[in-house]
């Protein structure tokens, strides 16, 4: 690898983030501490570093030129090896009389053997952010080479309240009883609703196909590349499936079955395999069945999509599929995955059941049909009986009201409300 190479991308990038305008999100870094941060492309990992950059600039902490940055989607840096990164250290120390930067290195995960380097940084008391978006940065095997030396965090796509502040949108205090505000809010949720939260497609008119791009950067790069996968028609196939059957428990052998019958001949190893590499880069994640036992969860959950554009993309006039993702991605966003977040059904069907919170939530877009609305509190009655639930919600599209009964209070709330209310 040539060093001018090197030297011209570190100082490249330090003149781009300086100019970079960005919509800040609520974020917060020890400013002693190594971060990881991991999620889908284009959540705003980088982003995120660069706001960091920006704002220890200032706060008059650092330069600009004190940040060594690198990113490895960089074609001119693609073919680096683990053993040649210390010729980033080098570089900039012969650019810079030896001084100590601040490092940044996102997609690192592109790097065989990634790993001794950042922790040797680490040991070397070098302030270090590193982002990837490979779930396999999370895995026990580089947890314990990082030893503990760094600060793991999962960065998603803008929340609605983010959404908003993008656009400008302050809500005042009990802005819902102001029709002008509450109808803006409406308004804007509906867009954000279908196309999700990647800020990239904000300003965008053609935003699907913005989208669609980015789905299949995912599919072909990130996973059929990566894992050399020949078949690519069947994992196309399962992910349309997966998308078809959100809010439905799916097992491993009804997807083998469905994949199967279109004359893709895969087996069951390389279905589950297919599952974990989708799951790896952000694209789909699992909610399990409070009652199953650790085995049953791993092979019949709930599978949803890390937001709704990148669902929205397979679906057409889906909107109940959309109302419950948006849910799940909330909540694991809010409460994490393992052992957090599960759906109920024994005897009973629940859609989300977060135990730690002693809380059950509903989705239903509507619940004016009497027959709709018995079955989603009747169902939440029984399960307070054996629980004992301190928060029960049903999440609709715009219907808002309390049902009390069975020594139970439970909110019906619009979807929009609640994300920026009660979450």
């Amino acid at each position: 690898m040539e060093k001018r190479i090197i030297k011209a991308i570190i100082v490249e990038r330090q003149q781009e983030i300086s100019k970079i305008q960005l919509v800040e999100r609520p974020i917060y870094f020890e400013e002693q501490a190594n971060y990881v941060l991991v999620g889908i492309r284009r959540a705003g990992k980088s982003y995120q570093m660069y706001q960091d950059i920006q704002n220890l600039v200032k706060l008059g902490k650092v330069t600009f030129e004190d940040c060594l940055y690198i990113n490895f989607e960089d074609e001119r840096i693609s073919s680096i090896e683990a053993s040649e990164l210390g010729l980033l250290l080098e570089c900039y120390a012969e650019m810079y009389d030896n001084r100590k930067p601040l490092i940044y290195l996102d997609e690192i995960q592109n790097i065989d053997g990634w790993e001794k380097f950042v922790r040797r940084l680490a040991d070397s008391k070098y302030r270090v952010f590193i982002t990837g978006s490979n779930a396999r940065m999370l895995s026990r095997d580089i947890a314990t080479t990082l030893g503990g030396r760094y600060i793991i965090r999962e960065v998603f796509p803008f929340s609605f309240a983010e959404y908003l502040t993008f656009h400008q949108i302050h809500l005042k205090a009990n802005w819902e009883f102001e029709p002008e505000q509450r109808l803006e809010v409406i308004k804007q949720f509906n867009t954000y609703f279908h196309f999700g939260g990647f800020a990239e497609t904000f300003s965008l008119i053609d935003k699907r196909e913005w989208i669609n791009s980015l789905y299949q950067k995912i599919l072909l790069g990130d996973i059929i590349a990566r894992n050399e996968i020949r078949n690519s028609g069947a994992i196309r196939l399962l992910a349309k499936k997966l998308a078809e059957s959100v809010m439905q428990p799916t097992t491993q052998t009804r997807l083998l079955h469905i994949v199967k019958s279109s004359g893709s001949g895969i087996s069951r190893n390389t279905l589950a395999d297919y599952l974990t590499y989708m799951n790896d880069v952000y694209l789909t994640f699992n909610i399990p069945n409070f009652t199953d036992s650790v085995a049953e969860r791993m092979s019949s959950c709930k599978r949803y999509f890390y937001d709704n554009g990148l669902l929205s993309n397979f679906l057409i006039n889906a909107e109940t599929k959309l109302l419950e993702n948006i849910v799940a991605v909330n909540l694991i966003e809010r409460y994490g995955k393992e052992d957090r977040v599960f759906f109920y059904n024994k005897g009973i069907e629940v859609d989300f059941y977060i135990p730690d919170e002693g809380m059950a939530i509903q989705v239903s877009y509507s619940i004016d049909d009497p027959i709709t609305r018995e079955r989603e509190v009747r169902a939440l009655y029984k399960m307070s009986e054996v629980f004992g639930l301190k928060k029960t919600f049903i999440i609709t599209w715009d219907e808002e009201r309390t049902i009390s009964g069975n020594e139970l209070d439970i909110e019906v709330v619009p979807v929009w409300k609640w994300l920026l209310r009660y979450c």
